[in-house]
């Protein structure tokens, strides 16, 4: 198939990626230089299983720590230094990243992604700043100016491009830049799948088990088969795979995924299903309430169990849809344990997630004529949310957040899931 690339939209978007950001930070606060000392962020340094949250790329090379080891596994070595996370820190200096790009594009022209990366559409800045790669390399110098910190960009016709390319060899080199002309020589060759962006190892056994390894082998895939195979999915796979990328700075890499979910590695394991259900209460708890914030509701309520790495099996995850959509706590758990009664094993727990799917407006929900106490416990939902926002999350709490094995009110206490 031969797309039209000369009939796409005219765009250059830049994906910005801060290097090693939470422990680079930690690094400039200590005095030292992120490049080169040897710095791992800990979840909580006085728990041995706690996780490391990021390392200087130092500690990566000549230890062989990056993110996700544990603290038991960093070698007992005096250049080796480990500090706490400070969420709250972290989350300002992202701010004032953000607010540094403002220099260089309009507010609406700048999509934050995560802490750590920025999308940056620069149409029209050329009288300004310069081509593209002039702009990158002073937002580089700036950036390292101001806070001490390294990035890498990366430069592409869309978000999907400007992102594989930071990925595959801007976070190597610095700077790099991919066109449409690269997609054959320089996308196309990706494989593992996971490695594109937008594809998990879901969709990524899924894809294997249809014979394709690589996105060379996605673009020559049938358009239909993987219609049919993913719905809507399949059609946005097939084209990314063509590097065509649509959507808007900021939308959803892949439409029509939006869910809200929550997920937690338990502090320790958890042998007694009852503990577990208290956790799955609180989490359907939060994970309405995200719903509700914004109005919505879903179908289909997600649970994942993963059970500790001495069991026979890593755990399960299962979906149930739900004859109308809901964003009410006590519904969603009622699923939810149906779901954990007909696929737990016994096996002891260590992480929990919750999710609901297939989202649609909160006033599309049809109230049962029969079920009179459905439209006061929606109600009372959003009352709970608004107290909650006036006087803190811990204002008001279901009883077993306050039981054994209750997690909520410390979790409360944390920012993005870590001390702040």
């Amino acid at each position: 198939m031969d797309i039209a690339y000369d009939s796409l939209p005219k765009r250059t978007i830049m994906c910005i990626d801060m290097k090693s950001f939470y422990a680079s930070c930690a690094a400039v606060a200590l005095g030292l230089d992120p490049l080169t000392c040897h710095l791992a962020v800990v979840g909580d340094t006085e728990r041995e299983g706690s996780v490391i949250l990021a390392a200087t790329p130092a500690l990566k090379r000549d230890f062989g720590i990056k993110t996700g080891n544990r603290l038991f596994e960093v070698p007992k070595d005096s250049r080796i230094q480990l500090v706490n996370a400070t969420m709250a820190t972290y989350l300002n200096i992202s701010v004032q990243v953000t607010e540094l790009f403002y220099q260089y594009v309009p507010m609406e022209a700048i999509h934050t992604y995560s802490v750590d990366e920025s999308f940056l559409d620069i149409r029209g800045t050329e009288r300004l700043w310069g081509s593209d790669w002039e702009l990158a390399e002073k937002i580089r110098d700036d950036l390292y100016k101001r806070f001490g910190l390294s990035c890498a960009i990366g430069i592409g016709p869309n978000m999907l491009m400007s992102k594989v390319c930071l990925d595959i060899e801007a976070k190597k080199r610095g700077i790099a830049k991919w066109t449409y002309d690269d997609v054959e020589k320089k996308l196309w060759p990706i494989s593992p799948l996971q490695k594109m962006w937008g594809i998990g190892s879901r969709v990524e056994r899924r894809l294997n088990h249809m014979g394709i390894f690589s996105v060379e082998q996605l673009a020559a895939y049938s358009l239909p088969k993987l219609e049919k195979a993913f719905g809507v999915m399949g059609n946005q796979l097939y084209y990314h795979a063509w590097g065509v990328d649509l959507s808007e700075l900021g939308a959803p890499i892949l439409n029509g995924q939006i869910s809200y979910g929550k997920s937690q590695i338990l502090m320790r394991d958890y042998n007694d299903p009852i503990e577990v259900k208290r956790v799955i209460l609180e989490m359907c708890e939060e994970v309405a309430a995200r719903a509700r914030e914004e109005r919505r509701a879903g179908q289909t309520v997600c649970l994942g169990v993963g059970y500790s790495k001495d069991a026979t099996s890593g755990g399960f995850h299962r979906q149930m849809t739900v004859a109308e959509p809901t964003n009410i706590t006590m519904e969603m758990y009622d699923v939810c344990l149906k779901i954990f009664a007909k696929n737990y094993d016994g096996s002891t727990v260590r992480r929990v997630s919750v999710a609901l799917a297939n989202i649609c407006d909160d006033d599309s929900i049809q109230l049962n004529l029969l079920d009179t106490a459905r439209p006061k416990q929606r109600e009372l939902g959003y009352a709970m949310d608004e107290i909650r926002r006036k006087h803190g999350s811990n204002a008001l709490l279901r009883g077993v957040s306050y039981a054994q094995g209750g997690t909520a009110r410390h979790r409360n206490t944390l920012v993005g899931g870590h001390k702040a």
